[in-house]
């Protein structure tokens, strides 16, 4: 999508005076998703997919680990600074999401979850199925404190933000005999656009009206995706960013059929897929050095528990590497897809 400069120079204008005085551009935030969205949900359930210890968080406001897959802060983290927000939408899992803070959004997330439930199965997650069951969970409460009109106002005018795909294909699918002898991968990618489908017109019926989605990343190019699938290459996985590519252009045509389908909805698919695959195939110009391996450990693979306070050879400065671990960019990786999701994202700010 393309903007006038004009039209984004008024909006930035608009931004900067909001911001400044304090004026958040939206009622709320919520956040739907998988490990590169989640805030820490997975520190309140018995999984192995958490990222509640060092060296996670050591750069993050805090210098702990809050359950975030980063040394610092989420795409999603800057998208709320962006929208002039003081606080993160909370885990909703966590002890934080209660009373007035709820007004402003909760982040639903969970690290392994994905449009296919049993992905989210395997690991222990929360489904994105059980996510949507907690949002409503969440409108009720808000209902409790606010009253149904002001409620209803919340619902509509907050923006959404869908982050999922990628454990589908790298955590479940690639690794999974049954399902990779089930299903091609154009097969198993349109079983994915099904659920999503399902899943925003679900969201649209409780309310939702601003959703926003992220396109796959280029899933060959993840440091634990070369080194689990490149026979003795040093390269991006084709076969894997094909399929990410016709996955992201089903999630194209099935977005613009739902908007054309539900009166009021807009909907807007974020690219994450080339921003990201220019920091990977061209890190020097935006300042990184390294964009084949991770910041933790070997940075070949390591990924959760594996990426650990012990962890042999974690870098000392995350912000010259594209990557934290195994599969999550760093918090300067996340700083640079966050300012381009915000001119991308402007239109849900109307």
């Amino acid at each position: 999508m393309e903007f006038s400069s004009s039209l984004l120079g008024s909006f930035l204008l608009f931004w900067v005076f909001s911001v400044a005085h304090g004026q958040p551009l939206v009622p709320a935030l919520c956040v739907f998703g998988d490990s590169v969205v989640d805030v820490g949900n997975n520190n309140h359930l018995y999984t192995i997919v958490k990222a509640n210890f060092p060296p996670y968080g050591r750069d993050f406001v805090s210098h702990s680990p809050t359950g975030r897959f980063c040394n610092g802060k989420l795409a999603t983290d800057f998208t709320a600074e962006n929208l002039g927000f003081t606080t993160y939408p909370p885990a909703y899992l966590s002890p934080e999401a209660k009373g007035k803070t709820l007004l402003t959004g909760v982040n639903f997330a969970s690290g392994a979850s994905g449009y296919y439930d049993r992905t989210a199965q395997l690991y222990h997650a929360i489904s994105l199925t059980q996510q949507l069951g907690y949002y409503k969970e969440y409108q009720t409460k808000v209902v409790k404190i606010v009253g149904k009109s002001k409620a209803i106002s919340i619902f509509s005018g907050a923006v959404y933000i869908v982050s999922a795909g990628s454990s589908d294909f790298v955590q479940n699918y690639y690794i999974n005999p049954l399902l990779y002898k089930a299903y091609t991968p154009d097969q198993f990618s349109d079983i994915l656009i099904q659920s999503f489908s399902a899943f925003i017109q679900n969201l649209y019926r409780l309310g939702a009206r601003k959703i926003g989605v992220t396109t796959l990343p280029p899933i060959g190019c993840l440091p634990a995706a070369i080194t689990l699938f490149s026979s003795d290459s040093n390269q991006c996985v084709v076969k894997l960013n094909r399929d990410a590519v016709s996955f992201n252009n089903k999630l194209n045509t099935t977005s613009q059929a739902l908007q054309n389908k539900l009166s009021g909805l807009n909907l807007v698919v974020f690219d994450i897929y080339q921003p990201l695959l220019d920091l990977i195939t061209k890190p020097t110009d935006s300042g990184f050095f390294e964009a084949r391996k991770a910041c933790c450990g070997t940075g070949t693979l390591e990924t959760s528990y594996l990426c650990n306070a012990k962890s042999v050879g974690t870098c000392s400065n995350a912000t010259e590497y594209v990557f934290w671990d195994g599969f999550h960019p760093s918090e300067a990786t996340n700083k640079i897809l966050a300012d381009d999701l915000l001119v991308q994202g402007i239109s849900l700010l109307s």
